[in-house]
């Protein structure tokens, strides 16, 4: 039985818990090559204190690993959120096939939201994208997050 966008979705919003439990902002990713799932990772910001510890760099990371190449052709990537910037320049430098995303970033979102790097004309790879699979579970994720984020760290006045 051939898995779909939305079984993948489901274990990278898993990713997305784990991080979640370890204090990080729950966003999730899994890379898909030929069928099957050959990395996993989620945000890691907090764990070492870096602000490049985004799920999508640290998938990229160990699904290049994994297939001994840094071009991923052949590579779906699953993230919870729409990719940041500099996880979506990443993803373009990486040559991934396709990306597929949860919820939109109306903030920082760089796939089509306030920016389209994977889109852009200039560049001269541009990924598949597909937005919007289980989004409703990872924004709702994200705003648990934030709330009690809030609730516990009112603002200064």
């Amino acid at each position: 039985m051939s898995q779909t966008h939305q079984d993948y979705m489901l274990l990278a919003l898993d990713e997305a818990q784990k991080a979640l439990h370890k204090g990080e902002v729950p966003v999730g990713a899994v890379a898909v090559f030929e069928g099957r799932v050959i990395a996993s990772a989620g945000n890691c910001v907090e764990e070492f204190n870096d602000g490049t510890r985004h799920a999508e760099l640290e998938l990229l990371r160990k699904a290049a690993a994994v297939l001994g190449r840094r071009r991923l052709d052949g590579v779906t990537v699953y993230v919870t959120l729409e990719p940041c910037a500099m996880c979506a320049g990443a993803m373009v430098l990486a040559r991934i096939d396709r990306l597929v995303f949860a919820a939109d970033d109306p903030k920082a979102g760089a796939c089509g939201s306030i920016f389209n790097i994977v889109g852009h004309p200039a560049l001269n790879h541009h990924p598949e994208v597909i937005a919007g699979i289980c989004a409703a579970e990872a924004t709702e994720l994200l705003k648990r997050f934030f709330n009690n984020k809030r609730k516990n760290n009112p603002p200064l006045n």
